[in-house]
């Protein structure tokens, strides 16, 4: 007794289509939406590499400038030198403001993508 091969295809109508990632069961295949999710996925990365660079690039600009910039140390504020409050301090409102600068970038690129998917549909 032997058996049958039987071939085993999808249902889409390309035959031999390659599939990437996971897909739900009984969950259609959106070639639009995947290349819409790419593109946001792009988009988010930019804008976080973007925005290190900036952080980046802002953060040893201040770190030189209170290095370089030995009259810092003369100016005495409660007790404590400006190089020091700035060591303390200073680096918070630049970290708080590029996390500002990401939320509201990251906003603005899933809007858009909100707005290219709803459109396309």
């Amino acid at each position: 007794m032997t058996r049958e091969r039987v071939r085993v295809t999808a249902q889409s109508g390309r035959p031999g289509a390659p599939t990437r990632g996971i897909a739900l069961p009984g969950a259609p295949v959106d070639d639009a939406e995947a290349a819409y999710a790419r593109a946001l996925r792009r988009s988010q990365l930019r804008l976080a590499l973007g925005t290190l660079l900036g952080f980046v690039t802002v953060t040893v600009a201040l770190l030189l400038a209170i290095t370089l910039i030995p009259e810092l140390d003369e100016i005495v504020l409660l007790g404590v030198p400006l190089s020091w409050l700035l060591h303390a301090f200073g680096f918070y409102p630049v970290i708080a403001g590029f996390a500002m600068l990401y939320v509201r970038g990251a906003n603005r690129n899933e809007r858009r993508w909100r707005a290219l998917r709803d459109e396309g549909a």
